[in-house]
Parts: C-alpha cells; structure tokens; sequence
C-alpha cells in the first residue's frame, strides 16, 4: 500500500530512498560491467546509512538516559518521559520561529538560544510531572505510579494538541550544509553539520552527566537514593529534593533531544513523543536499564537497525526489526548488554 503525503513528512529526509533508487536499474547495468565502481557505490551507500544511523541513535540514547535516571533513583520507569521529549521540541519550535523567522537572530547563535530555552523550560515542565504526578504516590502500590505515568503521557499529548493543532509542524534548515565524506561514482557521502553537532553534544552531555553522578556531592545523593532511600533520608539527604533534580535533569537532557531532532528532521507534531519515548525505553533495556554507557549503546542500536533496516529492506517494518532485536537480546541476555541495573556507581 502506498504511503500517505502525510506520512512520508514524519518520514527523515534519509529514508525515502532505497539503494534501488539511488542506483537505477539502468545505471547499476553500466556499474556492474566495472565491478570497482559499482561496489565503491555500494560501500558509500552503506557508509551514509551508518552516519545517519549514528545521529538518529545518539537523539534516542538521550532519552534514553532520562529513563535510565529516573529509573535508578525510584524503580519507575516514567513513561511520560517520551513526552516530555515532544514538548521539548515544540518549545524550540516556537523559539525558533520567534527568533529566526522574526528576523532576531540565525545560525549557531540562535541554536544555543533555542537550546536553553528548551532546556529551562522543559525542565519547568519535569519538575511539575513529578510534583503533580509522581510525589503524591510514592508511598502508594508498585502499579499506581505506572498508571499515574501513563496518564500523564495522555494528558501531556491532549494538551499539546490543543494548544498548537494536530496539524505537523515543518522548520527550515537552521544550520544547513555538510561536508563530503566520500565520493564514489554512484553516490556521495554527505556529513551534515547537524548530524556533527548532534554527535559532540550527545558525547558531551554524557560526559557531564557522568561527572555530575560520580564526583560531585547531588550524585552521590543520587546514588544514596538509589542505594535505600530510608537510609540516605536518616542521613540527612533530602530526598524529595533529590528526586525532583533527577526528574528536573532528565527533563533538559530529552529537551536536547526534541531540539536536536526538530532541527535535524525538520517536522514535529504532538505524537512523536509515544513512539520515540517507546524505543528510547527499548535502548535502555537494551543496553541496560539503569546504565548510563548502555542507555547511549541501546541508542546507537536501535538508530542503526531502523537505519539499515529502512535503506535496505522495507521502511514499513523497521519499528518490527527494532523490537524484534529488543526480544531476541531480553531472551538471551535479560539484564541488557552491559549487564547493569543500577545507576553506576565509581
């Protein structure tokens, strides 16, 4: 069945063609009488899906930490985390409209703008989750926050919808550009200065997340809570607060991600929080829920299995290959592929 004008606008820019297109019928026949160039297309093609593999991977690994978080300091798995995520990118939406569209200011400059505003003010809406939603039932039965949490998945979708429509919401290129990687004679491999700055900022937050948990005094509450909670609270760690900061941090970390993923595929709207917070919860176990290395792992895979999956199968089925990996690895490997379910700990 053929796909709907709509549908191929969630689709990335990347997906839409297959190695059948990017090499027709007719000029693979001229290729494959000079077996060196039409394999060096080959290898580009392959070489293109792996970079793009690689930026969709680092968006989902930092989801994915937002669950790895939370999950490590209470035992919930938030899944209106995902959401979250969407109103992160719909806040850098609308401060990208404001500020490139009414001609303040563009470029990288208005980037790191739109970034911190994201951030802050998603991180608002983290910290009101889990006053809201979470605090009131943590004393309560294992079920009632899950509940609680995919309520608020609901609402938080509800209330996007109204405030900016249901219909998709395209940007222009903020940063365009790239440079060429490799040029074969078939296909050309492009790295976009987006894909660049998503691959140093997700490496970068991980970096100061790390430090943050194991050298500085909130992570060692972190870790404290994590570890008995009634104990770090008899140690005079305040808890409640320790618990809003983690939600709070996860928060900005998914508003870089909306952010990223607004510039970088250009389209939004207010569902693609479900869907990106499930396979972010599917990276996280994948690479081990409650690790911070394998919550950034589980993302790579699962952008890199979509990736390939999409440009050389069918783009229908990449979601099926994504879990159906989550299935065969929880079978064989329960506790993910770094083994860990705690937060690190130095």
């Amino acid at each position: 069945m053929a796909q709907s004008s709509r549908d191929r606008r969630h689709l990335p820019r990347w997906i839409g063609e297959s190695p059948v297109e990017m090499i027709s019928p007719g000029r693979g026949s001229a290729l494959a009488s000079r077996p060196g160039i039409f394999l060096g297309g080959l290898v580009a093609y392959a070489l293109q899906q792996l970079i793009n593999g690689i930026s969709l991977g680092m968006i989902y690994g930092l989801i994915a930490v937002g669950y790895t978080m939370v999950y490590g300091i209470i035992g919930m798995i938030n899944f209106a985390h995902g959401d979250i995520f969407m109103v992160g990118a719909f806040i850098a939406l609308i401060s990208v409209v404001m500020l490139i569209s009414g001609g303040i200011m563009d470029g990288p400059a208005a980037i790191l703008i739109v970034l911190l505003v994201s951030m802050c003010v998603t991180a608002l809406y983290g910290w009101t989750v889990e006053r809201i939603a979470y605090r009131p039932l943590r004393g309560s039965f294992r079920l009632a926050p899950l509940i609680s949490a995919i309520g608020m998945s609901i609402v938080l979708q509800n209330y996007v919808q109204v405030a900016q429509g249901a219909r998709v919401k395209p940007v222009d290129a903020v940063l365009p550009g790239g440079i060429t990687v490799l040029r074969a004679d078939a296909f050309t491999v492009q790295l976009s200065f987006m894909q660049m700055l998503i691959i140093a900022l997700t490496l970068g937050v991980l970096a100061v997340f790390t430090w943050l948990v194991t050298r500085t005094p909130l992570g060692r509450a972190m870790r404290a809570c994590e570890q008995d909670r009634k104990m770090a609270s008899l140690l005079g760690i305040d808890t409640d607060r320790t618990i809003s900061l983690t939600f709070v941090i996860g928060a900005s970390l998914a508003a870089v991600a909306g952010t990223m993923y607004l510039l970088r595929y250009g389209v939004i709207d207010f569902y693609i929080g479900f869907l990106a917070g499930v396979k972010a919860f599917t990276a996280a176990v994948l690479g081990g829920i409650g690790s911070l290395p394998g919550a950034v792992l589980g993302g790579l895979l699962i952008g890199l299995i979509e990736t390939f999956w999409s440009a050389y199968f069918s783009v229908e089925y990449k979601d099926v290959a994504a879990f159906s990996i989550l299935v065969l690895v929880l079978i064989f490997m329960p506790t993910g592929l770094l083994g860990r379910t705690e937060v690190e700990k130095v």
